[in-house]
């Protein structure tokens, strides 16, 4: 081989491996593995899930939901999901 492709590959080399290191320092220092928004993660929000839901004051359906479990309802009702007990009992004896 010549001495300017081994060079390269020397270089290639060290850029690759100091890229992994630098990587893996910033993931240790974040301390996650996933970085996410904060402020718009409504999974992981321990206040989302104990704040009432805004639609309170207008939907009697809503009255007594958290945040987090009013975003849930509203997903189920996009999907058709059944919203109570006997709605369930009737899908499963339909079937």
């Amino acid at each position: 081989m010549e001495k300017k492709s081994i060079n390269n590959m020397i270089f290639a080399g060290t850029a690759f491996a100091g890229s992994i290191i630098l990587f893996n320092s910033i993931r240790k220092k974040n301390g996650k593995r996933v970085w996410v928004y904060e402020d718009i993660d409504m999974h992981n929000s321990v206040t989302i899930d104990r704040e009432e839901s805004v639609n309170a004051k207008y939907d009697h359906a809503e009255k007594g939901l958290t945040q987090l479990d009013s975003a849930y309802r509203s997903e189920w009702q996009a999907n058709a999901f059944p919203q109570t007990h006997r709605e369930l009992e009737e899908s499963e004896t339909d079937s």
